[in-house]
């Protein structure tokens, strides 16, 4: 008998794609909309990506286990539409690889006093290094982190909550402060916040079945929430919104927002532990972002699965990010923003074109559909829109946009 792999294993998976980002971008980028607002647009993200990574399921339960985005749309919505989801897919992987290894980078090149350029070259070598071996591997790795950051954010997290501020938290001092129309501007980070799409296809081929694949899906976005929701109470418990000011100026650093929050706490055990929880918040992401973009571009190349056809998927998933991050700084949220922008194709878009294409063109096969009929569709589709067009609009500066 097969054995079933756990559907904690699963989840941790998703949820170490999703939390990297979302820890280190939400605070700046929520930091105009501020705690209630803030809450309230991750927690609308997360639903609305929920739903599209099962959209997603739903259109590919109709082909072989080991697809992934480029056949399925190819087939499905033609070549044209493939193409720019391609190009979409691997932009948003591309870049959040980029943006965990040069924020790594800096945070081990200061830890072990070395160039950034080579803790970046050590940083890829040695964990991409996990993805290349297995899926299997990534997940047991996961697991380790999941728990590691649990323990570091617990015990930073209560360190900061006992010194949370409630004026703080809600803003007090600054009565007439408007804080709704800066979600906007949030949306596109919170959208990538919750980006595990192209990790679908690898949950699929991880369980066999879309069921369990779907459950984990769940499991690993309501811990992403979870982990959001107190990490931007602790810490705008503990800022005061204004200090903002110079991390949104340095691009939402993380070695800034980290020394900003180093200047309010003062125990040592305490700013080590927020430390750690944000380089192993950081490692999760890379190698659960890996896997995905590793899979969809073994597909689209047709690389086999042998140690040669393995290496060729490395090759092409990790050596363009390392090029660029040793090439390119960057700022941490306006990277991030980007990704989100894009990131609306194929998280939001097509998962929602291809489950309804999929209903036309297997209208008898339902083993696997996602409530709400075409109205599911539609807001997942909207969502996505509205985030693009949002983002769009802050680059123009016609957004609100909070310089605290």
């Amino acid at each position: 008998m097969k054995k079933q792999h756990s559907l904690i294993g699963g989840a941790c998976v998703i949820a170490s794609v999703c939390v990297g980002a979302g820890m280190l971008g939400l605070p700046s980028a929520g930091a105009g909309a501020w705690t209630i607002w803030s809450l309230l647009a991750i927690t609308l993200t997360m639903m609305m990506m929920t739903l599209s990574g099962w959209l997603l399921l739903e259109a590919f339960q109709h082909y072989d286990i080991r697809v992934s985005f480029d056949s399925v749309t190819r087939h499905l919505l033609g070549e044209k539409v493939n193409f720019i989801n391609n190009l979409a897919v691997y932009f948003v992987g591309c870049i959040l690889l980029y943006a965990y290894t040069t924020s790594s980078s800096l945070i081990i090149g200061q830890l072990l006093h070395i160039n950034t350029q080579i803790s970046a070259f050590l940083f890829v070598a040695l964990f991409s290094a996990v993805v290349w071996y297995s899926t299997k591997a990534v997940s047991r790795i996961s697991v380790i982190l999941i728990a590691f950051m649990i323990f570091s954010f617990i015990f930073s997290i209560s360190g900061m909550s006992t010194r949370i501020q409630l004026d703080l938290l809600f803003d007090a001092h600054n009565p007439g402060g408007e804080y709704a129309p800066y979600i906007m501007a949030l949306l596109p980070v919170a959208l990538t916040s919750f980006g595990y799409h192209h990790s679908v296809a690898s949950m699929r081929i991880y369980y066999g079945e879309e069921r369990k694949a779907q459950q984990a899906i769940f499991g690993g976005t309501a811990i992403a929430l979870f982990f959001y929701a107190v990490w931007l109470i602790s810490i705008f418990g503990n800022l005061a919104r204004e200090q903002f000011a110079p991390i949104i100026a340095q691009g939402g650093n993380i070695d800034v927002l980290l020394s900003a929050l180093g200047s309010v706490i003062d125990s040592t055990r305490i700013s080590h532990a927020i430390n750690a929880f944000s380089m192993a918040a950081i490692l999760s992401s890379f190698i659960g972002v890996g896997p995905g973009l590793f899979d969809f571009l073994a597909d689209f190349f047709k690389f086999d699965d042998s140690k040669i056809g393995r290496t060729k998927s490395w090759a092409v998933t990790f050596i363009p990010p390392l090029l660029m991050s040793v090439l390119f700084p960057f700022g941490f949220v306006i990277v991030i923003g980007y990704a989100g922008a894009v990131a609306t194709i194929w998280a939001c878009i097509i998962p929602a074109l291809l489950a309804r294409k999929a209903r036309q063109q297997y209208p008898e096969q339902r083993a696997f559909r996602i409530l709400g009929g075409n109205i599911t569709l539609y807001l997942v589709m909207l969502f996505g829109i509205l985030v693009a067009v949002f983002h769009l609009l802050a680059m123009t500066g016609n957004l609100p946009h909070f310089n605290g």
